[in-house]
Order: C-alpha cells, then structure tokens, then sequence
C-alpha cells in the first residue's frame, strides 16, 4: 500500500512509450486478413511523475497543449477523459483509495489522429510512471489490459493492436477474431516515414471500403486475400533476416490500396518521389487518402529520401529504425 510518507525524497520517476506503424494489411485486416504492426521508436510518449506539497493531490500536467491544461485526477471512472481515466484504473488496479500528492507531466512527440498510436503511448507511459511513483510497477500483461481499457474511449472496440504493440514494444501479427501474436526482428530495418499534413478519419475510408466489397465483391475479395498474402510473406522475410526484401512487396500493397480507392494522388507522388530518391520500395501507412507513407531505406539512401519528400511537401519527414 502507498503512504503519503513515500513521497518524501522522492526522485523523478519517467517513463516513455513509442508510437506505432501500420506495415502491412491496412483496411483488408477489416475484412479478415492479417496485418503486421511495429513498434514507432522516432515518436514517444513521456509522463514524469513528481512528488507535490502534502494533500496537493494527484495532477496531470499537459505543458505541450495550447493553454498548457492541468486536470485533477478525482476517485471514480471519468471515461470522459482518458488521462484521468488511465490514472484512476492504475489507482484501482492497485488498490490504492488515497488520492497521492503527485503531479505527472506529459510530453509526446507523436501526433494526435495520425494512426500512430498516439492514445495508446499516452496512456502506456502515464501508467507505467504512476505505478512506479507508487512503488508498484505493472507487469507487461497488466499494462496491456489496463491500456486496451482506455483505448475503448477512442476506438469503441479496439483491435489490440495499438496497446500490444506499445506496451510490449514489439511488432505484432493481427488477424481479426485470433489471439495476437507478437514476433522478433532479428535484423532491424530503416523506414522514412512522410506526413501529408492532412489526413481522412479511418472510419470514412474503411466505410468507402466496405460499399466498394458490397457492390463488387468478385473483385475486391481477390485484393483483399493478395493483401493477406503479402502480410505473411513479409513477415516470414523479417523474421527470417531478410527485411531489406521487403521493398517489392510495399510497392505491390500500395497499389493494392490503390485499387481500393484509399490512396490518392499525393500519396502516389510521394511513394514515386521516395522509389526515385533511392527508397527499394514504399506505401501509404494507415487510413489512405492523405494520413501517412513509408518507404525502406538503408543508412545511406535516408538522407536523400528524406529530402526530397521535403522537397515534394511533405508536412514532417523522419527515419525510424524498427527492430
């Protein structure tokens, strides 16, 4: 049980989440096929937890945000808010009904509504600091839980894919109605990843999917079970060693995507521009239809990569190593 005298003396305690990336299996996971999703480690989430004044209470602390917010964190389930949400399941997962005089300061590099987890990270980190704060650290599954909880206030019935793959901070293997599974990478890979500056809720493209299937299912099912394909040849190259093969079968789930009408002209210009900057393959990541692309790079193509999606307009443009 957590004392009020615990807080004395007490250092600064951090804890920080990655984001996550779609790689391959976008909207065709939907629909039944599997999809692989990596840990983001260029986007992290921070929450430090601090000790405050005696019977200050337990606060949230959002410097990066507009008005720079502070909530109050209060007993109950405020499913209106999932930050005080997330520090009140972590309270109740431990058993502690004293509110702690803490405060936990939040800092993300990870962009809201951007299919990068953003959420997720949030509250993995905020989680992990307050539980250590209060000298009771979660384990990997109760962590998961406890997130998988709170995404259910952004997401309605989440796939598991987010929190499992930050919580754990390894790529996961997802195939709707199965158990996830998690995988190595015993050869890591670079990815330059573009921002468009703009992006389409997820909930409209995957709704224009489903009419699509609806009205022609003959050919949109096919695409579908090649997209799955391609999820599973991928993964067998990563776990195998063999990442830097995976270039040609970006290029053909792109155009898949395609196909299903989620990529849009700018998205095919930066794929175009990172293939001819020296990328052995790229795709759109995510939703479709502004959002996100990848493109694998080796240590010396990034650079140039990176660059020239600059110079085609890309609103941010970073490299990250998976694995």
């Amino acid at each position: 049980m957590w004392s009020q005298s615990s807080r004395f003396g007490m250092k600064p305690i951090a804890a920080t989440a990655p984001g996550k990336l779609i790689l391959f299996g976008e909207h065709a996971v939907v629909h039944g096929q599997p999809a692989l999703a990596v840990p983001l480690t260029a986007l992290t989430a921070t929450v430090t937890a601090e000790a405050t004044l005696l019977n200050s209470g337990l606060h949230i602390l959002l410097p990066d945000s507009r008005h720079h917010h502070t909530l109050r964190v209060y007993p109950g389930n405020d499913t209106e808010n999932a930050l005080v949400y997330t520090a009140q399941l972590v309270l109740k997962t431990l058993g502690i009904t004293t509110m702690p005089d803490l405060k936990l300061i939040l800092h993300s590099t990870i962009p809201l509504a951007a299919g990068f987890g953003s959420g997720a990270a949030v509250s993995a980190a905020l989680a992990q600091a307050l539980s250590q704060a209060l000298g009771h650290p979660l384990d990997y599954e109760t962590l998961n839980e406890l997130v998988y909880e709170v995404e259910k206030i952004h997401h309605g019935t989440p796939s598991g894919i987010d929190n499992t793959v930050i919580v754990y901070q390894k790529p996961v293997y997802f195939v709707r109605g199965k158990p996830l599974e998690t995988f190595t990478i015993p050869r890591p890979f670079w990815l330059v990843v573009g921002n468009l500056g703009h992006a389409t809720p997820t909930h409209i493209t995957v709704g224009t999917v489903r009419e699509l299937v609806e009205r022609e299912p003959q050919r949109i099912q096919p695409i579908f079970g090649r997209i799955g394909e391609i999820a599973n040849q991928a993964r067998t190259l990563i776990e195998t060693g063999q990442p830097d093969l995976l270039g040609p079968l970006m290029d053909e789930n792109h155009a898949l995507l395609r196909e299903l009408t989620v990529s849009d002209d700018e998205l095919d210009q930066f794929c175009a521009v990172a293939r001819q900057a020296g990328a052995t393959g790229a795709k759109l990541t995510g939703g479709g239809r502004g959002g996100n692309m990848i493109a694998l790079v080796d240590e010396k193509t990034a650079p140039a990569v990176q660059e020239a999606l600059k110079q085609a307009g890309a609103a941010k443009v970073f490299t990250t190593q998976v694995g």
